[in-house]
């Protein structure tokens, strides 16, 4: 073979192997800009941290106990307990920074994401931020594994007409939420609350629901119903990317939840 051929043969067979491992190299390399490594300082509740730079982070895809809400000490202390004075893992997405001016990231710590395993253990919700991402399916199992625990945000309602209010209806264009009982007894449902996956949330008044009867939330103003039981809820909001329903007692245990897909 001669010079010229083997310069043709090796230029042809450096090319193959960057075209065959581009999209490894690619994505190898937009991780190593989007990750850094920090000490942490400071645990302002389940959700956010302060690093020894001073920034404050939010972590990605939970939402936790804010303070005066019930196992907000248990959240922090759990969260404090994994990575206060350690020195983690910060996983960016690609939108780094909140409209608050915290970073927005996933928490890593020898092998664990801590994000995951405060859903995990029943110290926060599930809370898709900016809608579904790599770790999606993940979440959904450790959340499917903290409602197998049974502890914390994930205790069931003892509550006997908890296993009677079913979801007949949701209308996300509407802003509607029908539910229904479907025991055949009074159910009273004074103070339950309906909250998403973020802050927003709804108490229910003080009423009861007659067995076999359905009633309606309608959240926005100047909205009709047919329903002869309904309310316009206030303060809440849909989130447009998708979102999650949870329904719980007035002693904050879990009633029912449901993931809603637009």
């Amino acid at each position: 073979m001669n010079k010229k051929k083997y310069i043709f043969l090796l230029i042809f067979l450096i090319s193959l192997l960057f075209f065959l491992n581009y999209n490894f190299l690619n994505s190898s390399l937009e991780k190593f800009l989007l990750t850094e490594t920090e000490i942490v300082n400071r645990i302002v509740d389940g959700d956010t941290i302060v690093l020894e730079n001073k920034e404050r982070v939010r972590l990605l895809g939970i939402d936790a106990p804010e303070r005066g809400e019930k196992y907000f000490k248990e959240s922090s202390k759990f969260l404090e307990d994994l990575i206060l004075n350690e020195s983690v893992n910060l996983e960016f997405t690609k939108r780094k920074y909140d409209k608050y001016g915290r970073l927005l990231a996933y928490i890593h710590l020898r092998g664990k994401n801590i994000n995951l395993e405060m859903v995990k253990n029943g110290f926060a919700n599930y809370y898709s931020y900016d809608g579904k991402d790599h770790y999606h399916d993940q979440f959904i199992k450790a959340w499917d594994k903290c409602l197998e625990q049974g502890k914390y945000l994930c205790e069931t309602s003892k509550n006997p007409c908890a296993r009677c209010i079913e979801i007949k209806e949701i209308d996300s264009g509407k802003g509607l939420i029908a539910f229904y009982n479907r025991c055949s007894f009074l159910c009273d449902l004074s103070n339950w609350e309906l909250r998403n996956e973020g802050r927003k949330n709804y108490f229910f008044p003080n009423f009861s629901l007659q067995p076999k009867q359905e009633f309606k939330i309608i959240f926005g103003e100047g909205l009709d119903s047919n329903s002869e039981l309904y309310w316009e809820g206030e303060n809440f909001v849909w989130a447009r990317t998708g979102d999650t329903l949870f329904l719980r007692d007035k002693e904050n245990k879990l009633v029912l939840w449901k993931f809603i897909n637009y």
